[in-house]
């Protein structure tokens, strides 16, 4: 499946299944201290190539979907899709369907053009209309990264919950979700 974005700057986004001719892509994203900083909540550098394949393998086996994000045919970021992997957020919520969105766009050129907004929403919306997930959350949000946070929000995300972070690079973690009643309900006034 191939879902396609633009964004609010007329830039066209390609969205495609992650394949394994991506791993040296991913691979530079997860060692660029920049790029990492903001995408993992833990304070870590870099992953090895083969822990990285080993985390993503993982999701994708537990029906994650990884889509790389294009423009042209350039790869400059990521986004998941994945049954929610948190116990202490699906426990609340028994027999629905719950997902969980990750975005890191790893091209640092392109941050603050819209490219996040339009992905998130073009991948909510997917999880929505597509999978027909009941919530999806971004979670461990930090509370410092003020792009993510006004993205999610852009897309209809609101606060689920607020804990102190173990890690020195943020004071919280963020959860962020939206149901899919409001997502429909924000549809309908578009």
């Amino acid at each position: 499946m191939i879902l396609e974005a633009t964004t609010s700057r007329g830039v066209k986004l390609r969205l495609r299944p992650m394949t394994g001719d991506d791993w040296d892509v991913l691979y530079k994203w997860n060692n660029d201290p920049e790029v990492i900083y903001w995408s993992e909540e833990e304070d870590t550098t870099g992953w090895s190539l083969e822990d990285m394949k080993r985390k993503y393998l993982s999701i994708i086996e537990k029906g994650g979907i990884n889509f790389i994000v294009e423009t042209g045919s350039r790869p400059i970021g990521e986004c998941w899709l994945q049954p929610m992997n948190l116990a202490r957020i699906s426990e609340r919520f028994p027999g629905k369907d719950l997902r969980r969105i990750d975005f890191m766009l790893g091209e640092k050129d392109y941050w603050g053009q819209g490219i996040g907004s339009a992905v998130i929403k073009k991948v909510t919306e997917f999880g929505f209309m597509r999978e027909e997930a009941d919530m999806i959350f971004g979670c461990f949000v930090a509370d410092n990264n003020t792009r993510i946070l006004r993205v999610l929000s852009k897309a209809g995300y609101v606060l689920f919950s607020k804990e102190k972070s173990a890690s020195r690079k943020r004071e919280f973690n963020l959860d962020l979700y939206q149901t899919r009643e409001a997502f429909l309900a924000n549809q309908k006034k578009e």
